[in-house]
């Protein structure tokens, strides 16, 4: 796999884009991290709306992946966005980035229309594992995401010892100290995957879209990852958007879901969403949710999209 640049989502005229090599949770970004002290309490408290869907629909290839979509997502939440296989959680994700088109309806993120913003969202696609031949420290794939897309050797000065700070800082983090100095292409996923978060996190982003992050991961990767976004979010103040498979990794730590169907989207606690009813509405089909003795959920019944319906075909 190539190495990994990060991904820049721009959200308008006049909005701040916190320079390269700058600290973003420095004193004088305006932002708050684990390291320098508690969330304000006008972040922790959630009253900003950072995402907004209203009544968005999706085509591609002229057939509509899903319509009538509505969905919010406020300040220091944790949403996920799920469905089975092939209904278009990655398009809705991506949709809301301004990466692909609507249909009809509309998308705000961070106020603004999608693909008008700067460094307030961070972004973390699909991934497949690296290369094990990279030689590429884990450190070097953070400071990318510090340094945007500048390339070449890194000029001495305060810039750069600013950047160097905030590579550690970030390494910590998401604790990843113990391996970040080895190449990246000889860790294992989890290892990978917590350092490509340190990356979206790099510019101090409000809001972190995530595309199936525990995808490939074995299960106490999973858990580790789903412990470390949640304490991201909650320590951070940082919203996060996650696209899931399976909910239980994160089941626990879920503020809302967002549920997708062909029909459209049901949006709402996991108590409130994740149930017999709610889903057999959704699907307009017979579905019943069980909890296993080791308290998992499984949903029965529940129907793969068509084919044509598949994210893969979203993928850019």
């Amino acid at each position: 796999m190539p190495l990994v640049k990060p991904t820049t989502v721009r959200t308008g005229p006049g909005s701040e884009t916190v320079p390269a090599g700058r600290d973003p949770f420095g004193p004088d970004s305006g932002r708050v991290s684990a390291v320098a002290g508690p969330v304000p309490a006008d972040r922790a408290a959630g009253t900003a709306t950072l995402l907004e869907v209203t009544d968005a629909s999706v085509v591609l290839g002229g057939c509509a992946v899903w319509s009538a979509v509505n969905a919010s997502v406020t300040e220091g939440e944790f949403v996920a966005i799920l469905g089975p296989n092939g209904v278009g959680k990655s398009t809705l994700l991506k949709a809301s980035l301004g990466l692909l088109p609507l249909a009809s309806g509309r998308v705000r993120l961070l106020g603004r229309a999608p693909g008008e913003a700067n460094a307030g969202v961070g972004y973390l696609p699909q991934r497949r594992s690296f290369d094990a031949s990279l030689r590429v420290r884990g450190l070097d794939v953070v400071r990318l995401g510090v340094d945007g897309d500048r390339w070449g050797l890194p000029v001495p000065g305060r810039r750069s010892r600013q950047a160097a700070a905030t590579v550690d800082r970030l390494v910590d983090l998401v604790g990843a100290g113990g391996y970040a100095h080895r190449p990246v292409g000889q860790l294992s996923g989890g290892e990978q995957q917590r350092l490509l978060i340190a990356q979206a996190l790099a510019r101090g982003p409000r809001l972190l879209m995530l595309d199936e992050p525990l995808d490939s991961l074995d299960l106490p990767n999973q858990a580790a990852v789903a412990g470390l976004i949640s304490r991201i979010c909650r320590e951070e103040g940082v919203a996060v958007v996650m696209v899931a498979h399976d909910v239980n990794p994160i089941l626990g730590y879920l503020d809302r879901v967002i549920y997708l169907g062909q029909g459209g989207a049901i949006s709402g606690t996991p108590d409130e969403v994740i149930t017999s009813e709610t889903l057999t509405r959704l699907y307009g089909t017979p579905i019943e949710v069980l909890t296993a003795s080791d308290g998992r959920l499984v949903v029965v019944g529940q129907p793969e999209a068509p084919a044509h319906h598949s994210d893969r075909h979203a993928r850019s």
